[in-house]
């Protein structure tokens, strides 16, 4: 395990039994972005990547 997949792991372990929208992650992306604009750059790529994930397969 790396260092930084600690919170991923904690992410999984207390909220990975919910379910959650795409609306719902967009608006708590732009949350964190609102309050740490420093992470604007790797928030927009990670939720560019989302959004064309499924584009891989094809």
């Amino acid at each position: 395990m790396y260092f930084t997949d600690r919170g991923i792991e904690e992410l999984e372990s207390r909220r990975g039994d919910e379910e959650v929208t795409l609306a719902w992650l967009a608006e708590r992306l732009q949350s964190f972005v609102d309050l740490n604009p420093e992470f604007e750059v790797a928030v927009e790529r990670f939720a560019t990547w989302l959004a064309r994930a499924d584009d891989e397969d094809e």
